[in-house]
């Protein structure tokens, strides 16, 4: 039987401590069988997801790890071995059996990515999970029209910066960011075409979100949650929309606001729906289509910030939960 190095689940972290929670470790890869395909992983993706699958508990949309296993996640490799009609020697395949050198993929489970149409590390970004939760958070959840103003949170990282980019290009009227650091704001502004983006860490939020909006906000694009979101519903139109991606201030060890702060959604009769991206499968082909089209004009930045080696995985997930990433946090395994 062969094997192959993972990252293990050491333990349980403590806030957004995590690199010291994971370990490095060897586990079997099953002999294949008919229908399946053994996959030289080449990058894997950094999500907020993971750090909070490794909490204990049941997660309605997916399953926690245990200690002592393999972490899982979106990854992108060549295929070396074969078993199936679907997916042969040489393919380029998506899959979800990241966090590992190689791993064994149901062809059910691995989908062919069109190398002429993006690079690689696009189908885990802009082309991917990260891209399409983007989109479907903005038009089947957020029902975003043109001419509309945005606001996106956690607009420096891989989900938020697809968000504010294809507010853009849908046609919103306004498009404003939040994003803590210099660097990330001038990015955000100078490449991504963001009008404005507000630094957290210095800004007094809520009255800049009042200057960047003097009519309020249509739709919110929430990663964040905690004050950033208290801040946005005080900025509110009447009958605005949130579209709540993930609340990533949970994993931190800031104080919280009330749930009394939620008294806004009814004042202002604000929409808030939260959503899994998976509920929006139908949707795949339209977003493939629409954003290759506009990564072959050059008119949508997909930035990543790449970790070299499985042995830094851990400082990856780390600094992605501090905010060190640009774009898209990715792991690169080989070349």
């Amino acid at each position: 039987m062969k094997q192959t190095t993972a990252v293990l689940l050491g333990r349980r972290p403590e806030g957004i401590k995590v690199a010291e929670a994971l370990t490095l470790g060897t586990i079997d890869l099953p002999e294949l069988t008919p229908g399946t395909v053994l996959v030289r992983n080449q990058y894997m993706s950094v999500d907020p997801s993971t750090r909070g699958r490794m909490d204990p508990g049941e997660k309605q949309y997916t399953t926690n790890f245990e200690i002592g296993g393999p972490l899982d996640g979106s990854a992108i490799g060549v295929v070396v071995e074969s078993a199936s009609d679907l997916l042969p020697v040489g393919a380029t395949v998506r899959h979800r059996m990241g966090w590992r050198e190689y791993a064994v993929v149901d062809d059910k489970a691995g989908t062919i990515c069109d190398l002429q149409k993006a690079p690689a590390v696009s189908w885990l970004s802009s082309m991917g999970q990260t891209g399409f939760t983007a989109y479907a958070g903005l038009l089947p959840v957020g029902k975003l029209t043109p001419g509309e103003s945005v606001f996106v949170t956690g607009a420096g990282g891989a989900v938020g910066s697809m968000a504010g980019q294809f507010a853009r290009l849908l046609g919103a009227s306004k498009v404003v960011g939040s994003a803590g650091g210099e660097e990330k704001c001038a990015w955000l502004k100078d490449e991504c075409g963001f009008d404005e983006v507000i630094d957290y860490r210095t800004a007094d939020v809520r009255a800049a979100l009042g200057e960047a909006f003097p009519d309020g906000i249509d739709l919110f694009f929430d990663n964040v949650g905690g004050w950033q979101m208290v801040h946005a519903l005080h900025n509110m139109t009447i009958g605005g929309r949130i579209s709540m991606c993930g609340a990533v201030s949970n994993f931190g060890s800031q104080e919280q606001p009330s749930l009394s702060e939620l008294i806004e959604v009814v004042l202002r009769r604000v929409t808030l729906r939260g959503f899994i991206v998976r509920d929006y499968e139908d949707l795949r082909p339209e977003f493939e289509a629409r954003v290759s089209g506009w990564l072959a004009s050059g008119e949508l930045v997909d930035r990543a910030t790449v970790f070299e080696g499985i042995e830094n995985a851990g400082a990856g997930l780390e600094g992605l939960l501090n905010g060190a990433n640009l774009g898209k946090a990715l792991i690169r395994l080989s070349e």
